[in-house]
């Protein structure tokens, strides 16, 4: 079955097999597959420099998220979970093992870029910051150099949560 194939009236996560595992470079397609089926963009998705994650419920992809990695600091991106599988803890999830997996890099600092989903990031730990700071922070990662290339990112809203002390010296 593929990401779209999840039945919409399907038992609750607690009720599934939820297994979230680090994407291999031939599951790639489906990290594509998953992010169109939640309407966002993959133009500058790729798997180099980067580190991804597949969530799957009952052997069936259901979400994805990404970490582009730069000097000490990730970059989350591709955050999606289907909609047939939201508002059950499956994003949390999703998002905890990225933070994790930057927190044990040793990265200081993890960056974002939401318009709309603000006050969920902010549960997180996330506070806002200005675009300068991220495209100073990650400025070689896929996605920033898309929005520095394509003009977008002026118009977006960056946020940043500090990691293993952050910012001290």
């Amino acid at each position: 079955m593929t990401p779209t194939q999840i039945p919409n009236a399907h038992p609750p996560l607690s009720q599934m097999h939820v297994k979230l595992r680090q994407a291999a470079p031939e599951d790639f397609p489906t990290v594509l597959a998953l992010l169109e089926g939640c309407g966002l963009h993959t133009q500058s998705v790729t798997p180099e420099g980067s580190t991804y994650w597949i969530a799957d419920l009952d052997g069936v992809p259901g979400g994805c998220i990404g970490l582009e990695h730069g000097e000490g600091v990730s970059l989350i991106r591709s955050t999606a979970v289907l909609p047939t599988a939201r508002s059950q803890g499956l994003g949390r999830a999703l998002v905890t093992s990225a933070l994790t997996h930057a927190s044990l890099r040793g990265d200081r600092a993890v960056y974002l870029f939401s318009q709309e989903a603000g006050d969920y990031w902010l549960r997180f730990g996330f506070v806002p910051v200005g675009v300068d700071e991220i495209s100073s922070a990650l400025p070689g990662t896929p996605q920033v150099s898309s929005g520095l290339l394509k003009g977008w990112i002026h118009g977006e809203q960056a946020w940043k949560r500090e990691l293993n002390g952050g910012g001290r010296k």
